[in-house]
């Protein structure tokens, strides 16, 4: 992708106001035919098409929701913009009035390429830099409006489009497979759950704590070799991701230590992400941690909490954010299983495991490369 160069000769600059318009058409929510809503949760980071909504009537919306969008639209999220998230919208529907709702000219501008031109580095670098505020930065629309930009004549705006549309539609086939494998982990954890034999709390697999940040004002704590993990670097695979930061051997005693083959809970904000420790490391107070005793393997208890992550979030307390405090945790009842029964079950899941992490791997690897192409033409 490197090696790509694109010869922008006769391409012309334009302000992002010039090519785009945004919408402001109120929705009566008492007396509308449209039966769809779309939230920011709904909007997935970096993917220009929506797989989720809600329907009108299901519960309070708020009197944010007032604004239509028609299919063709581009719905842009205005607050915390690093987030990246835009898309095509396929149906009418509402949305809130943090959500932009852009119509292109497309007289000037192909509508494929001003949504890319919205996922790239430039872009949102600009939207990151104009937004206001600090605990929920948003960004208004005259800021976003002087966005300056190149853009070729109508025919290679064409050509283009039908290139980064190519790269999309690569992507959806490649997360297609992958959703495939996931049903098939599903449907193998369920058939291996249709007969509990027994269920016990996770407290009687071992020793369960929370764990804790060394203190951030004694130097001697940080910059050391061991993993400080964070919910970021619990991402439901077997191993968490690079920590960002590090811990000395002082900052580890400081801490709870956490021994290699222990299980890691994200247990404040998003509940129920899992992985497993690969060395010795110690993570924060949103974490909570099982130290598997001899009856049980940890793989075991990462594949079934990840099956029965709805009985964490049922054992959740809703506050400002979530949080999943450790006497709840540890009382949350898990099946349990003869041992030779548990370790054929974690042999098929791992095999499951290792199939979905290449896939993930290669799914990765195509948008890296899809970013790139976006970053060359913008």
């Amino acid at each position: 992708m490197n090696d790509i160069t694109i010869d922008k000769t006769g391409w012309k600059k334009y302000r992002f106001g010039d090519v785009a318009i945004q919408t402001k058409e109120i929705v009566d929510m008492d007396n509308t035919e449209l039966t769809r809503y779309v939230a920011g949760e709904h909007m997935n980071s970096e993917d220009i098409h929506i797989r989720r909504w809600g329907t009108v009537g299901d519960g309070y919306l708020g009197p944010a929701f007032i604004r239509r969008f028609h299919k063709g639209d581009i719905l842009y999220g205005s607050r915390r913009t690093y987030l990246k998230k835009v898309a095509i919208a396929d149906f009418d529907g509402i949305t809130a009035n943090t959500t932009f709702v852009i119509k292109p000219k497309e007289e000037l501008i192909e509508p494929v390429l001003l949504v890319h031109l919205m996922l790239s580095k430039s872009f949102t670098e600009y939207s990151v830099t104009n937004s206001r505020g600090s605990v929920n930065p948003y960004i208004n629309w005259k800021d976003i409006a002087d966005y300056e930009f190149l853009l070729p004549p109508k025919p290679e705006q064409k050509r283009l489009a039908a290139l980064l549309w190519a790269a999309d539609e690569m992507l959806e086939k490649e997360e297609r497979v992958l959703e495939k494998v996931e049903m098939y982990r599903t449907s193998v954890c369920d058939d291996f759950f249709k007969t509990i034999e027994s269920s016990k709390p996770i407290k009687s697999f071992g020793n369960i704590f929370t764990g804790s940040t060394p203190s951030t004002k004694i130097s001697e704590f940080w910059n050391g070799e061991y993993s400080f993990l964070t919910p970021t670097e619990i991402n439901n695979t077997l191993e968490p991701q690079t920590a960002s930061r590090f811990v000395t051997s002082e900052g580890l005693k400081a801490s709870r230590e956490i021994s290699k083959g222990d299980v890691l809970v994200t247990c404040v904000g998003e509940i129920g992400r899992i992985t497993i420790a690969s060395q010795k490391c110690c993570a924060n107070q949103q974490i909570n941690i099982i130290s598997p005793n001899n009856t049980i393997d940890s793989k075991y208890l990462f594949y079934c909490l990840k099956q029965y992550k709805n009985l964490l979030l049922k054992a959740t307390t809703i506050s400002v954010v979530p949080i999943l405090v450790k006497s709840s945790f540890e009382n949350i009842q898990i099946p349990d299983f003869q041992t030779n029964k548990k370790e054929s079950f974690v042999k098929w899941m791992d095999v499951i495991e290792q199939q979905i992490e290449q896939y993930s791997i290669l799914l990765e690897q195509s948008r890296q490369i899809k970013q790139e192409l976006i970053n060359k033409v913008f």
